[in-house]
């Protein structure tokens, strides 16, 4: 079955990146030329993605605005003689279709998955994390090497996993793989372990490939400590029930920009400026000038 259909969850609060996030969706903080969502649904409309589920809460209208038509812009630019800008709108015409529901209570990411459940019904599908973006400007194929590993080893679950230092595995949900490659089998998965427990130091990169069985595992995983439903855990159902999982490593080129924090959202927007081929060149120079030791 051909896997067209991507969830996007959106509803977070991002409170670690207050007071920016306090009236606009972290998922909107632009990142160089393009707000961080967009370089998601870029990329899944890139690998083939006709139908995109924002998993959506309080404050996050202006997604929903973002991806729509705007047809009064349109006609402005051109009355105004500035058509060279809408090229910067050619996403508005990508061939997709957007979907809205409401993760009614913030209860963590599993939960906000169980909510596609009607949705999805019976086919196979992509979860995107909104806030994270694989590969500078979102030139990455990891999901459809995804897909098509789901496809060939009739898989449960496809995950994309990058290498992390292991003094940071604590912030992530890490793999115990059962083979060695690329590709590779998952025994297990551990979410937020101490370095000293960590089974490896692969840790998951915001990127899935599910089958709908995941809705059944959700429905009978406990909430942790902090009354969440984590989506790592209904994976180990489902794995316990005697389905497979694999591993997708990120290949060279394809780093994880995570927007989570001010610290990791300022270097994606640095290294994202620095690429821009108008401007980069300029803030490149501008930037040594900056940090010139000479000049303190």
């Amino acid at each position: 079955m051909d896997i067209d259909l991507a969830v996007v969850p959106v509803a977070g609060l991002g409170t670690r990146l207050l007071p920016a996030t306090k009236s606009q969706p972290k998922e909107m903080l632009p990142v160089g030329r393009k707000p961080v969502v967009q370089y998601v649904v870029e990329e899944l409309a890139r690998v083939g993605m006709k139908r995109v589920l924002f998993i959506t809460g309080p404050g996050k209208a202006s997604i929903e605005n973002h991806f729509d038509l705007n047809g009064e812009l349109i006609q402005t630019l051109r009355e105004t003689g500035k058509e060279e800008l809408l090229e910067e709108l050619e996403y508005e015409r990508a061939a997709i279709q957007y979907f809205y529901t409401r993760q009614r209570q913030l209860l963590g990411l599993g939960h906000a998955v169980s909510v596609a459940r009607s949705f999805v019904g019976s086919q196979p599908f992509v979860v995107a994390l909104g806030d994270s973006i694989i590969g500078m400007h979102a030139e990455s194929d990891v999901v459809q090497r995804m897909m098509r590993c789901y496809r060939e080893k009739g898989a449960s679950a496809v995950i994309a996993f990058e290498e992390v230092p292991r003094a940071e595995v604590s912030q992530y949900g890490i793999a115990q793989p059962k083979t060695d490659g690329e590709v590779f089998e998952i025994a297990d998965l551990v979410e937020k372990p101490t370095p000293g427990d960590a089974p490896s130091n692969l840790a998951i990169a915001a990127r899935y490939v599910l089958s709908p069985a995941i809705f059944d595992a959700l429905a009978r995983t406990r909430p942790d400590k902090r009354g969440e439903m984590q989506l790592t855990d209904a994976i180990r159902i489902m794995i316990r029930d005697g389905g497979t999982a694999y591993g997708i490593r990120l290949r060279p080129g394809e780093h994880r920009y995570d927007i989570g924090n001010f610290e990791s959202y300022f270097e994606a927007f640095v290294a994202f400026a620095l690429a821009d081929p108008r401007f980069g060149a300029g803030l490149k120079q501008r930037l040594l000038e900056m940090l010139d030791v000479s000049h303190p």
